[in-house]
């Protein structure tokens, strides 16, 4: 596109950079959105993962008994 006063070479740059285009909206929506998709969910079960354990640990700090610590963190399971 460095040539502007050319016809014929602004009309094969614009056609390159819509066929790019073009390529690009493909990736994105047959592998790059299904990626992060996944992405999102494994972090959202490690953050869950995390929680639970932090919430176990201020537990035995507290000085709660097994029984209380067990009841609560079998609210995190499925």
């Amino acid at each position: 596109m460095n040539n502007l006063t050319d016809p014929a070479q602004l009309g094969s740059g614009i056609a390159v950079a819509f066929v790019a285009t073009i390529y690009g909206v493909g990736f994105a929506n047959l592998f790059f959105l299904p990626v992060s998709n996944k992405l999102k969910a494994i972090a959202g079960e490690q953050m869950g993962y995390h929680e639970m354990l932090l919430d176990g640990i201020a537990m035995i700090a507290d000085g709660d008994s097994p029984q209380v610590i067990t009841a609560k963190l079998e609210g995190y399971l499925d």
